[in-house]
């Protein structure tokens, strides 16, 4: 029997620990299957996507900053990602159509909104930072739990105003004015790159930080970033994305083999100890 293949796009990608959670899977339920890293230039989008279609590859996963970009060389969009311009799992169907699907929404409900429960979103204002290939997904799961308002702030100004294109109600800040409004905000989410092993930070702390406030990183590698130890010194609550990841993981799982993974302590602890 031939082993299936499969991978995730994007660059860079040396922090990703996608073949461990998925290579895990494969080995616990018995799936002939393996999953790699596939580091590409945009330029190579459209032979990988082709890979698919000739079954040479069973699916992949995409992260930054190809979300966006993988979309024209698709057949259809389906679900959330058509609701995000976001994709991030991608599959051929039995019908041999390519089909883009965004398994980040729920990635990012089971690890946040689902968390916070308890916490009135109709009253809180939350500012996202970045505009990149998630930005869409964690907008958009705010959006539907009513959080009373979205800001989003990016460094190239014109990547925002596209994401409000499709957020009409998401209000716009300049990067360089972001310290002047973070006191307001009731949760910050970092979707960008920075603070992620091996790659540029912020290139300051936020001082001035409202009493209550809830950080959110999407980075899981490392662990603690600098802004997530930034916030727990002012006692804030804070999330990094390793429960985004797995759940994401396990969703883009689901699609390719029918089979829902466990995310349990034994996982968790693999990849834990990887990133260390």
């Amino acid at each position: 029997m031939i082993e299936k293949q499969y991978g995730i796009i994007g660059k860079p990608l040396s922090h990703s620990q996608s073949p461990t959670l998925h290579n895990f899977w494969f080995n616990k339920y018995k799936i002939n299957a393996h999953y790699s890293l596939l580091e590409i230039d945009e330029s190579q989008v459209e032979s990988i996507i082709n890979k698919i279609r000739k079954k040479e590859l069973e699916g992949i996963n995409v992260t930054t900053p190809y979300k966006q970009a993988v979309i024209p060389f698709l057949d259809t969009i389906i679900n959330e990602a058509k609701e995000t311009h976001s994709v991030n799992t991608i599959y051929l169907n039995k019908d041999n159509k390519v089909i883009g699907e965004n398994t980040d929404v729920y990635g990012f409900n089971k690890s946040f909104i689902d968390q916070i429960k308890k916490v009135d979103l109709t009253n809180k204002k939350a500012l996202v930072l970045g505009a990149g290939g998630v930005t869409p997904s964690v907008v958009y799961c705010l959006s539907k739990a009513n959080v009373k308002q979205i800001f989003i702030s990016n460094k190239t100004m014109q990547k925002a105003e596209n994401i409000k294109k499709n957020f009409s109600s998401i209000d716009v800040v300049p990067w360089e004015s972001v310290s002047d409004v973070v006191e307001n905000m009731d949760i910050i989410i970092n979707t960008t790159s920075l603070g992620m092993k091996g790659g540029n930070d912020f290139e300051k702390e936020f001082r001035k930080i409202k009493f209550g406030a809830i950080y959110y990183d999407v980075i899981y590698n490392p662990l603690e970033t600098r802004m997530i130890k930034n916030f727990k010194k002012k006692e804030s609550k804070t999330f990094n994305g390793l429960e985004m990841f797995m759940y994401q993981g396990q969703k883009s799982f689901f699609i390719w083999n029918k089979v829902q993974p466990e995310i349990d302590k034994e996982i968790e602890k693999k990849i834990i100890l990887e990133i260390r």
